[in-house]
């Protein structure tokens, strides 16, 4: 493949198997359930189950989407053709500005373990090795993204896969070795009831771990660089149910199982460190450490990518700089990864240099991107599903269930939740949304002058026709 000439089908179907499973799987599973167990106690499961329904149906709407039109763009491609240049303008920059911001905050919290493990080291240096090294994967070839990926995904999902059986057996009394006397699914109803806050804290659930689900999508951008794009965005569609209901609902099981919520270990310690610790297993917090570290360079290396394959495709719209959309030898693109790691760099040295004012207004300002993402898809499918029939019925190899009304209850749902957070102050739900509509209409008044300037602009005049062109 000569430079520039596009991406190139890198990625095997073991790859994109372990991204699918794996990008659903997030460091916020570990570091932030914690939040939401004080918050709900066991009724945070309702919370995982509300959100993970959400996610399911989303997916759903996106593989319908992108099995149809395989591309690295994704949803905003697809926003891109169903709703206007300014819906894919607006919705892929704002996406893009997301995981660069991703990229700071999981490089901090990588370089903080690592930092502990190693002290000689200062934790900005750890940042930028972090940084740097997972920079080089992406820029060798979408072939080495894709192998690092299918191991950090692979050491999460056996890590979990382990702990929920671990935690099952120590549940029912027949792990060798084991006496766990406060491990019983009685855990759930025995302290306050199963719902110990009250059904209101189900939502407030929500808004702390709607978040750690943001990574879904991933598979389906990275469809557009496998050998078969169209069976592999029907694969991770139709898989998500289960990949949800295993990694998320199970673990959390276990987890309010093992101890009872309102068990200080939770809050000190985080809720699978205490599990592991309630069951005796030794060098419990480091165990641990090494699954955030593997999840946090998961993520780092998936939000690289992700960032560094949206601005490509805003570069092929001619939304983003044309060296964008320019790719090497090897179909890297190059320029779209350095951009987005660029910003990546700044953003964590702000965190240093400023965290509680410059990098506390990133983070929140990209915080509820995830929900408008969600939304731009539910309208995106609701008039991509009427192209399709009309123009291409069989590419309509995966149909969103019940349409258009679970479309129109999923977008619903997602309104409600935004508006939900508007009431919470407690954990700065309003000022995320705020923030990120702040940031959302900046970058939708900049689509539509960008997009009226283009319609302005004069045609290029064209040529006469021979016949008319005089003669002396």
């Amino acid at each position: 493949m000569t430079p520039g000439s596009g991406l190139q089908a890198g990625l095997k179907n073991r790859h994109l198997s372990m991204i699918a499973i794996g990008g659903v799987i997030g460091a916020g599973l570990f570091v932030g359930s914690k939040s939401g167990i004080a918050t709900a106690g066991p009724g945070i499961l309702l919370s995982y189950a509300l959100v993970g329904t959400l996610v399911v149906l989303v997916m759903r709407m996106l593989g319908e989407m992108s099995a149809a039109n395989p591309t690295s763009g994704s949803f905003s491609a697809h926003a891109d053709r169903a709703l206007g240049r300014w819906a894919g303008f607006s919705i892929g920059w704002l996406y893009w500005f997301f995981w660069v911001v991703v990229l700071a905050v999981e490089a901090t919290a990588g370089a903080g373990i690592l930092h502990d493990w190693v002290p000689d080291i200062s934790q900005w240096a750890w940042a930028l090795i972090v940084m740097t090294v997972l920079t080089a994967t992406n820029l060798v070839s979408v072939g080495s993204y894709g192998e690092f990926e299918f191991w950090f995904a692979g050491i999460k999902v056996v890590a979990i896969g382990a702990f929920i059986v671990v935690g099952l057996l120590a549940i029912f009394g027949v792990l060798p070795g084991v006496h766990a006397e406060q491990a019983s699914f009685g855990n759930l109803t025995s302290h306050g009831g199963f719902l110990p806050h009250g059904p209101g804290s189900i939502l407030t659930g929500v808004l702390l771990v709607v978040f750690s689900f943001m990574g879904s999508e991933i598979a389906t951008l990275a469809a557009g660089e496998s050998e078969n794009p169209q069976q592999a965005v029907t694969k991770s569609t139709n898989s998500i149910i289960w990949r949800i209901g295993v990694f998320y609902l199970g673990s959390i099981l276990v987890v309010v199982s093992l101890l009872p919520w309102n068990d200080p270990s939770i809050a000190k310690d985080g809720s699978y460190v205490a599990a592991l610790d309630s069951l005796g297993i030794a060098h419990a917090g480091q165990i641990m450490n090494f699954i955030v570290l593997t999840s946090v360079l998961s993520c780092l290396n998936s939000g690289l990518y992700t960032a560094s394959r949206m601005a490509f495709s805003l570069g092929e719209r001619g939304d983003a700089p044309k060296a964008f959309a320019r790719v090497n030898s090897r179909g890297v693109p190059m320029a779209a990864i350095l951009a987005s790691v660029v910003f990546g760099f700044v953003a964590v040295f702000f965190n240093y240099l400023s965290p509680d004012t410059i990098f506390l207004f990133l983070v929140n300002s990209s915080g509820a991107v995830a929900l408008f993402v969600w939304l731009v898809i539910c309208f995106s499918q609701l008039r991509m599903r009427k192209i399709l029939q009309r123009e291409s019925p069989e590419k309509l190899v995966v149909k969103m269930w019940l349409y258009p009304y679970l479309t129109w209850a999923t977008a619903a749902l997602i309104v409600f939740v935004l508006g939900y957070m508007l009431t919470d102050t407690e954990h700065d739900g309003r000022e995320t949304v705020l923030l990120s509509l702040l940031v959302a209409a900046v970058v939708l008044v900049i689509a539509v002058v960008k997009e009226r300037i283009a319609a302005n602009r004069p045609a290029p005049a064209a040529e006469a026709p021979a016949d008319r062109i005089s003669v002396g």
